[in-house]
C-alpha cells in the first residue's frame, strides 16, 4: 500500500485520490491516462505517463507491484456511440487486469456504476437484480465481470469494486455543478416533480471508503456509494439555498415542457454545435437514483459527511469561492 498507479487518474476522483494518498503519507503514485492532469495542488510531485487503456498497456511503466486504480471510462451518457463505451470500459478492463498479471499487482480497485442496476423507483442495494439497459451500463457491466475473474483466478488477489451514484466535490463538472450555477441564477426550476431520490455522496467520502473497503478481511468486495440518506432533489436544492444563500427553485415545470424545449438543441448537436442540453437528460432528471449502501451500513462506515457537510466542504475546498 505504498505505491499506487491510477489508470484514468487525471480526472475528478482521481484529483481526490491523489489527495488523500499524500495525506496518508504515500508518495510513489503515478497517474496513467490519456491527458495529462493539469499541475494544481492535487498532483504536485506525482509522476505521468500518457497510456490509453485501450490498447496493450506496457509492464515497466511501474518499477514493481502497486496498487492499481481502475478509473479509466467512457461516462458521459447520452454522448458517445455505443461502441464507445465498450471499447474504453471493457477493453479496459481487460488490458488493465493483464497489466495487474504482468507486473504482480495483487490488489485492484475499480470504480463500477449504479448504471449496472438500470433505471427504476426501487431501492437498489448490492443484492439487487443487474438490468443494465443502456451501452454504459452494460459495459461497466462486462467490466466487473472481467475483473471478477482476474481475482478468481490468482491466489492473495484483492478486489474492490465501488459502484458510486452522484458524485460531488471540487472539479465535479456534473449534475450537482450545474445545479449550483442554476440555482445561483435563480433560473432552476424542478423538472416535474420535487421528491425524485437522487442518491448521491461527497467525493472524500468515496475515496475514504476505498481503504475502508480494501481494509476488510474478504479477498472480493463489490458495494454501493452514496449516502445512507435517501436525499430528494428538493431537499438538495434546499441545502444548496442554506449552505451558500442561493435562491430557492422557482417551483415545478411540466417534464413535457422541458423536454420539447430540449429538442432544438438535440438538432443543434446533430449539426456540430455541440451543447449539454438533450431530451434524454431531461427524462433523466425526473428518474430516481434510489441507491442503498447497504454493504458500508452493515460494516458501519464511519461517513466523513453528510450533504450539507459535504457542500460546505466543496464550497471551503473551491479556490473560486464557488461551485465549480
Amino acid at each position: 500500500m505504498n505505491k499506487f498507479i491510477i489508470f484514468g487518474g487525471s480526472g475528478f476522483i482521481g484529483s481526490h485520490l491523489v489527495r488523500e494518498l499524500k495525506q496518508r503519507g504515500i508518495t510513489d503514485i503515478t497517474i496513467a491516462d490519456i491527458v495529462e492532469p493539469q499541475r494544481g495542488d492535487m498532483f504536485t510531485s506525482t509522476n505521468f505517463v500518457h497510456c490509453d487503456v485501450r490498447q496493450s498497456i506496457p509492464a515497466d511503466i511501474i518499477s514493481a507491484p502497486a496498487v492499481v486504480v481502475n478509473l479509466a471510462a467512457v461516462h458521459r451518457t447520452p454522448g458517445h456511440p455505443d461502441h464507445e463505451y465498450f471499447d474504453t470500459n471493457v477493453k479496459g478492463a481487460t488490458n488493465i487486469t493483464r497489466f495487474c498479471e504482468e507486473t504482480g499487482s495483487n490488489t485492484l480497485w475499480f470504480t463500477s456504476s449504479i448504471a449496472v442496476y438500470g433505471p427504476t423507483e426501487e431501492p437498489k442495494s448490492e443484492q439487487s437484480l443487474l438490468t443494465p439497459n443502456s451501452a454504459y451500463g452494460k459495459s461497466k457491466f462486462e467490466a466487473e465481470e472481467i475483473q471478477c475473474a482476474w481475482q478468481q483466478d490468482g491466489a492473495n488477489r484483492k478486489l474492490v469494486v465501488v459502484r458510486p451514484a452522484v458524485i460531488f466535490g471540487r472539479g465535479e463538472n456534473g449534475n450537482f455543478t450545474k445545479l449550483a450555477k442554476a440555482l445561483k441564477k435563480g433560473l432552476f426550476a424542478y423538472p416535474g416533480r420535487s421528491d425524485t431520490i437522487k442518491g448521491c455522496g461527497y467525493v472524500e467520502d468515496l475515496v475514504a471508503s476505498l481503504f475502508f473497503m480494501n481494509d476488510q478481511p474478504e479477498a472480493s468486495l463489490l458495494y454501493n456509494f452514496c449516502y445512507s440518506r435517501q436525499y430528494t432533489i428538493k431537499e438538495i436544492c434546499e441545502t444548496f439555498s442554506k449552505v451558500a444563500g442561493y435562491r430557492r427553485p422557482l417551483g415545478t415545470i411540466p417534464l413535457s415542457l422541458m423536454v420539447n424545449a430540449a429538442r432544438p438543441f438535440q438538432l443543434l448537436n446533430a449539426l456540430g454545435l455541440k451543447n449539454g442540453i438533450h431530451p434524454a437528460r431531461m427524462y433523466k432528471l425526473v428518474k430516481s437514483t434510489n441507491i442503498v449502501p447497504a454493504e458500508l451500513v452493515k460494516r458501519e462506515y464511519p461517513y466523513r459527511t453528510d450533504l450539507e457537510k459535504g457542500l460546505i466542504s466543496w464550497l471551503n475546498d473551491d479556490p473560486k469561492g464557488g461551485f465549480t
